[in-house]
């Protein structure tokens, strides 16, 4: 069995059933585990290396408008490395190769590998998603232990999450310039770990918001996991978070509970470590109720300098 993914979260998934060794190639974006780094790239990304996010978003938009995506294969690649399968998604129009150019490259393969798509909106989907690839990789058995770990993992924090009595108003921005809330399975992981994400909402695609409804709700915590973006990636986004109107004023910028999350990572790859992104939530919301498994980061906890506020609270 030969392997390809043409997604991270696919790349994670096939590892995480013990598959190295089938996996022949990866896309330019696969960066974990570390080692997937080395293997033959079959994509390659039509986003200019220095854009800018908003610059991201007006592209992603005029893409959605002619059906293309952003990225596209490496078709001399993908025939040098003979895949018996092709693991992909549907999920999102612009955020892997189109479904179309997969399946078109497939039936022009001389060997015609099989091509599955995996397309969760929630968590429990993510774990059928194992399963499948554990089902089309013919290693189906190891599928049911692995899914059992994460599970049991996300039946801790929800029976922790049981005791609270307080579930603090909570924002889950997946970009900041132009603002977008949460969507698929992060308005779940919010819920799970003890929060109320009023914005976002469970099964459904995040969207662009008004900043109006942010101030509307009033966060006591506002998350930040910009979609695709490593924590010093968002970072430098941070000072935009300032020119909307009335954002010092907002309760949670008040009482210091901003947080960013290095999004590429956590969150934004419906993959194993979606369990990891619920428990790094869990206990930013409540520390004291969800422990920190070891090896996981805190979510970093913006200052008033970060913020740009700097004199602004006594």
């Amino acid at each position: 069995m030969r392997i390809v993914s043409l997604l991270p979260s696919a790349t994670e998934i096939i590892c995480q059933l013990g598959l190295r060794d089938f996996l022949v190639g990866v896309t330019h974006e696969c960066d974990y585990p570390s080692w997937v780094v080395g293997l033959p790239k079959v994509t390659r990304t039509l986003i200019p290396h220095q854009a800018s996010s908003r610059q991201i978003d007006e592209l992603v938009r005029e893409r959605l408008k002619t059906q293309r995506a952003l990225y596209t294969l490496d078709m001399p690649t993908l025939e040098r490395l003979r895949p018996d399968l092709l693991v992909t998604q549907a999920l999102c129009d612009v955020c892997a190769v189109a479904e179309a150019e997969v399946n078109a490259a497939a039936c022009s393969l001389p060997n015609q590998p099989r091509v599955v798509n995996l397309e969760p909106m929630r968590l429990n989907e993510v774990f059928d998603c194992i399963r499948l690839v554990g089902e089309a990789a013919g290693v189906a058995e190891r599928a049911g232990p692995a899914i059992q770990k994460l599970v049991d993992r996300v039946e801790t924090i929800r029976q922790r999450s049981a005791q609270l009595t307080k579930f603090p108003r909570t924002v889950l921005l997946e970009w900041i310039d132009p603002p977008f809330c949460c969507g698929h399975w992060s308005p779940e992981l919010v819920r799970l770990a003890g929060g109320f994400e009023g914005l976002g909402q469970e099964g459904k695609p995040s969207r662009t918001l008004r900043w109006e409804e942010v101030l509307a709700f009033d966060p006591e915590v506002l998350i930040i996991a910009c979609c695709g973006f490593d924590l010093a990636r968002t970072l430098e986004d941070i000072p935009i978070l300032r020119t909307y109107p009335h954002f010092a004023e907002l309760t949670c910028v008040r009482n210091r509970q901003v947080y960013v999350i290095d999004g590429n990572a956590y969150f934004s790859r419906p993959g194993p470590r979606l369990v990891d992104s619920l428990e790094i939530l869990a206990h930013t919301l409540h520390p004291t109720i969800h422990p920190l498994p070891l090896g996981l980061p805190k979510a970093h906890r913006l200052t008033e300098r970060e913020l740009h506020l700097e004199g602004v609270f006594v």
